[in-house]
C-alpha cells in the first residue's frame, strides 16, 4: 500500500469532529450526574462503606432507571466520541470533553440550588483555560496520519504494561486509594479507549483492518470495561464534578500524548507548541487537584 501524506488538522471535513465531541461531552456529564445519583443513593449494607461493587451492588443499580438512563448516556456520548474521532486527530477533539465538566458544575448547582463556591469555580476555570489552550494549540498545528503496523504494536504494548500495573496496584492499595486515584486509574484507561478506538477507525477507513486490529479492538474492550468499574467504584468516594473533572483533563492528556508520542500527530508542530502544551496540561491537572480538596472546604458543596 502506497502511504498517504499527512493531513492538517482541520482541512477539508476536519473540522466536523468539533461539534460532535461537544455533543459528547454534554451527555457524558448527563449521564456521570445520573449515574453519580443512582450510586450515592444505594444504602451502605450495600457496600457504600467499603466503596465495592460486587454482584448484589451491581443488580440493584440495574434496577435504578436513573442509573439504566446515565449508562445510556454514556453509551451514546461514547459512540459521538468515536465519530469526532474519524472526522479529527486525536489531539484535537479529545480534550473537548472538558465541556462536560462545566455542564456538571452547572447542572449540580441548580439541583441543590446552592452556589459551586469560589474554590470550585475556580477548579473549573483553570480546567477549561488548559484544555481550551490545549485545543486552541492543537487545532493549528496537528495533523492526520496513516495508522501503521508500528502503531498498533506499540499501542498494544504499553497498555498491557499499564494494565499489569494498575492490576497489581489495585490488589495491593485499593483500601488506600481515594476517588482521586480511582478516577486517574479510569482517565489513564480511557485514554487508551481513545487512543485504540483511533487506530481501529483509521485502519478500517484504510482498508487494513486484519488480525492485529482486531487485537487492538479487543483491548479496547477490556481497558473500556476496566475504566469503568473504577469509574463506578470512584462514585462512592467522591463528588460528581470531581470525577468528571479527573475523566475530562486525564483521559484526553493520557490520550493525547498517545497521539504525540506513538501515532505522530505533531510530528509537524513547532517547539512552542510542544511549550503551551505542557503549560496547558499542568493547567488543567491543577484544577483536578484543586476540585478534589473541594469538599474539605468549609461552605462548599459537592454533590
Amino acid at each position: 500500500m502506497i502511504p498517504t501524506l499527512a493531513v492538517p488538522a482541520l482541512s477539508s471535513y476536519h473540522w466536523l469532529g468539533i461539534p460532535i465531541a461537544i455533543a459528547g461531552a454534554v451527555l457524558l456529564a448527563l449521564g456521570t450526574m445520573f449515574q453519580h445519583k443512582a450510586v450515592q443513593d444505594q444504602p451502605a449494607a450495600q457496600g457504600r462503606t467499603t466503596g465495592s461493587m460486587g454482584g448484589g451492588r451491581l443488580q440493584a443499580l440495574l434496577a435504578k432507571p436513573a442509573w439504566l438512563g446515565g449508562t445510556t448516556m454514556l453509551a451514546a456520548a461514547i459512540l459521538l466520541q468515536l465519530t469526532s474521532l474519524r472526522f479529527s486527530p486525536l489531539i484535537v477533539v479529545q480534550h473537548i470533553g472538558a465541556v462536560a465538566l462545566v455542564v456538571t458544575t452547572l447542572a449540580t448547582a441548580r439541583t441543590t440550588r446552592r452556589s459551586p463556591g469560589r474554590r470550585a469555580l475556580t477548579s473549573v476555570a483553570l480546567c477549561v483555560a488548559g484544555v481550551g489552550a490545549f485545543v486552541a494549540v492543537a487545532a493549528v498545528s496537528a495533523e492526520d496520519v496513516e495508522i501503521s503496523v508500528r502503531h498498533l504494536v506499540t499501542i498494544l504494548v504499553v497498555l498491557g504494561v499499564v494494565l499489569a500495573l494498575l492490576a497489581v496496584a489495585y490488589g495491593l492499595w485499593r483500601r488506600r486509594w481515594g476517588a482521586i486515584v480511582f478516577t486517574g486509574a479510569a482517565g489513564v484507561l480511557f485514554g487508551f479507549v481513545a487512543a485504540l478506538a483511533k487506530t481501529v477507525i483509521g485502519r478500517l477507513f484504510q482498508g487494513d483492518f486484519e488480525w492485529l486490529s482486531l487485537t487492538c479492538l479487543a483491548g479496547l474492550v477490556i481497558a473500556a470495561l476496566s475504566g469503568t468499574f473504577l469509574v463506578q467504584t470512584a462514585h462512592t468516594h467522591g463528588s460528581s464534578e470531581l470525577v468528571v473533572a479527573g475523566l475530562t483533563v486525564i483521559d484526553p492528556l493520557v490520550a493525547v500524548t498517545l497521539g504525540i508520542t506513538i501515532l505522530g500527530e505533531a510530528d509537524s508542530a513547532p517547539p512552542q507548541a510542544f511549550i503551551a502544551f505542557l503549560l496547558a496540561g499542568a493547567t488543567a491537572i491543577a484544577g483536578v487537584i484543586l476540585l478534589a480538596t473541594v469538599k474539605k472546604t468549609p461552605g462548599t458543596h459537592a454533590a
